[in-house]
């Protein structure tokens, strides 16, 4: 049984959904450690790890989330670990989660160097198990090339077993490939492939805003699903709101007061409206909720003000959720697609 440590160089960088495609690609017995927790989440009185929740759910492991994080607190985990003690905890869990499996994904935090000072970095981890880090790189171009030209100059092999590199989201491939990936790999960094860009990727499903905004559903919860492109505030007159050249783009979250039935209603009739968000705690008629359970457009009723809650809407990140299955079976095809997954293999 082998670990492989994913790592990334920046936030949001998108480990997590290539966890998962390669875990479908590589069609493995596999097990997962999130060493330490980021992304929290607090269900049935307890602490997980959000993408511990979703891997174990997905591929039904069989361990708890909260078992497969050594912790979330830094200043916790420095009072009840030094390096011999944390190692030792992270060796036993590697034992539990890879027993009877052929390899352990170990998911490390959001940059590489989160948990450095609790030694759950991921360069720490592999100089102390050896383990070979296989790095996903995303922002712009430029800093892509920074970001790796750094690692080869700064990262020795006697400090981390780098063993490849995975690019993602690129959104000029082929200035990127012509310009850029031919002078990173005359560094001699191993590049496993580079993903495009999709923008599909990075929008929230209905379900995500009413989880993030603690919302109650009133009708279309079918439509749960559906993904948000854009934002839409129906702070003014309905007719000033019609005559906006986007109002019928797809996607569109509406945020309007509850008061507000003819704006609702409009929104309901124009295309695209993915949810609508009643603002102020404040229930439209029974007529306006069964309309909406008839159009799948859910309706989600928060406490908060309209502007406060679009600030609310505006700080939440796309993460996967186990429902969104088309989703996960694109990104495994572009994965799949992009991915030189035999010498990924190599490393497993």
């Amino acid at each position: 049984m082998k670990s492989i440590i994913v790592a990334s160089t920046r936030e949001d960088a998108g480990k997590t959904s290539i966890i998962i495609a390669l875990a479908r690609i590589l069609n493995m017995r596999f097990g997962y450690l999130k060493p330490l927790g980021d992304r929290f989440l607090y269900r049935k009185k307890r602490l997980w790890d959000y993408d511990a929740s979703l891997l174990t759910q997905l591929f039904a492991l069989g361990e708890e989330p909260e078992t497969i994080s050594i912790g979330f607190d830094h200043s916790k985990l420095r009072y009840m670990y030094d390096r011999k003690a944390i190692f030792q905890e992270y060796d036993r869990i590697v034992n539990q989660v890879g027993a009877g499996r052929e390899a352990v994904f170990v998911e490390c935090g959001k940059d590489l160097a989160y948990g450095a000072s609790v030694y759950l970095d991921p360069l720490t981890i592999s100089q102390e198990t050896g383990a070979p880090v296989l790095i996903v790189a995303s922002g712009g171009e430029n800093e892509i090339a920074d970001d790796l030209a750094f690692i080869h100059r700064f990262v020795g092999s006697d400090e981390a077993n780098v063993a490849g590199v995975i690019i993602n989201k690129v959104v000029q491939m082929e200035d990127f490939c012509q310009v850029h990936l031919p002078e990173i790999e005359k560094l001699g960094v191993n590049v496993l492939g580079v993903l495009p860009h999709q923008a599909e990727f990075e929008t929230i499903s209905l379900a995500t805003v009413a989880d993030k905004l603690f919302a109650k559903v009133l009708g279309g919860e079918s439509g749960l699903t559906n993904r948000v492109r854009s934002v839409v505030v129906g702070a003014m007159s309905v007719n000033a709101a019609l005559v906006d050249p986007h109002i019928n783009d797809p996607g569109k979250l509406v945020i309007t007061s509850g008061d507000r039935s003819d704006m609702i209603l409009a929104m309901m009739e124009t295309e695209g409206t993915a949810g609508i968000v009643l603002t102020n705690d404040i229930i439209p008629p029974a007529n306006i909720v069964a309309k909406a359970s008839m159009q799948n457009v859910p309706l989600l009723v928060v406490s908060g003000d309209t502007y406060s809650t679009a600030l609310q809407i505006e700080k939440i990140r796309p993460l996967l959720r186990a429902e969104d299955t088309e989703q996960m079976a694109k990104m495994t095809a572009l994965v799949s697609d992009h991915v030189d997954v035999g010498r990924l293999r190599e490393l497993l």
